[in-house]
């Protein structure tokens, strides 16, 4: 199927891709992921949010009719930027990219389908793990679409969502796009708002590849998000209560503590665990906090003791989609870089 190229007027969806001083991920995936989209009449906006690495001027070296740049002369946030993406879309569908993540060429004509046969308004699709070379770590399967309202209230249950979900764009702006309060969660807030005003449609094909890398958001923000957190929390009090989906704020501690680790802040790793201890007598977390005190070898020395109680999963199979990208991670990074 060859690549279609969206008419300048009305596209069948626009691809938003926020970025920050990451030319160099944004050259070497997430670019030629929104270009090499097939089967769709599409338009991409990159939303340049106070970059000072020439962004704005390589997209437009570009020379693509597909592709429009936003450029924000100082930066208002990651929020901000996709509402810029959201408020110049001409696309009846949206679907957003993160600068750093990976699509396979069908993903927006698959989600588009999945939508319009279940007469949905937004859909996601099952997301894959993938180290920083993009060999693959493991697959997070499509949560069900009839379970996915409470399941978000509990935890932020669409994986990569920011590089997933495809929205109708008319749904995206009665409920006014991301919430600019937030800045990590702004993403999981807008998912769970989007499911419980319309239905959704899931694809359980692996479409969207998640990088996971020391210059991701959550590694590298120092801030404490459990104030995000709680602001999450109390304003989808009233719906958390009704579908009986209290916030797993184990989960969350958990991810939070993640990034910490990844980016060697041992401290607030620990810290982040005992605020999800369920208990002063939680031995998990406190066996995770002090594991974190004492670094990541006594980490993956308990988790290695962990695995070998059960049985160890392989690796997840390559999608033949990926192939595309193998090879050109550290090679278009060192180009640009070296530019």
């Amino acid at each position: 199927m060859s690549v279609v190229s969206a008419p300048a007027d009305k596209p069948d969806v626009t691809t938003v891709i926020p970025t920050k001083d990451r030319v160099d991920f944004l050259a070497s995936g997430a670019l030629p992921s929104a270009l090499g989209q097939e089967g769709v009449e599409h338009e991409v906006i990159v939303v340049d949010d106070g970059s000072s690495d020439g962004t704005a001027a390589f997209v437009e070296d570009l020379d693509d009719e597909r592709v429009r740049v936003i450029r924000h002369p100082r930066t208002r946030g990651v929020a901000h930027a996709r509402n810029s993406g959201i408020a110049a879309a001409r696309g009846s569908w949206v679907a957003f990219l993160d600068d750093d993540d990976l699509w396979s060429p069908d993903k927006l004509r698959m989600q588009i389908q999945a939508a319009e046969t279940a007469g949905a308004s937004f859909s996601y699709a099952s997301a894959l793990g993938l180290d920083g070379d993009y060999n693959p770590l493991f697959v997070v399967p499509a949560t069900q679409p009839e379970r996915l309202a409470g399941r978000l209230l509990a935890a932020n249950s669409i994986w990569g969502g920011s590089s997933n979900v495809v929205a109708r764009r008319t749904l995206l702006e009665a409920l006014e796009g991301f919430d600019e309060q937030l800045h990590q969660l702004a993403d999981w807030d807008l998912w769970i708002r989007l499911a419980l005003e319309a239905p959704a449609a899931a694809c359980p094909d692996v479409l969207v590849g998640i990088v996971q890398h020391q210059g991701s958001m959550l590694v590298a923000e120092r801030a404490d998000i459990f104030a995000e957190f709680a602001y999450l929390v109390a304003k989808h009090e009233s719906a958390r209560a009704r579908l009986a989906a209290p916030a797993n704020v184990r989960m969350f501690a958990r991810w939070e503590a993640l990034g910490h680790r990844r980016a060697g802040r041992r401290s607030a790793a620990a810290r982040a665990y005992l605020r999800g201890a369920e208990g002063p007598f939680d031995i998990g977390a406190v066996a995770r906090a002090a594991g974190c005190l004492l670094g990541e070898r006594a980490m993956d020395l308990g988790a290695r003791l962990a695995r070998s109680r059960g049985p160890v999963s392989p690796p997840p199979p390559t999608p033949v989609w990926l192939h595309r990208y193998t090879g050109r991670a550290r090679s278009a990074r060192t180009a640009i870089s070296s530019s």
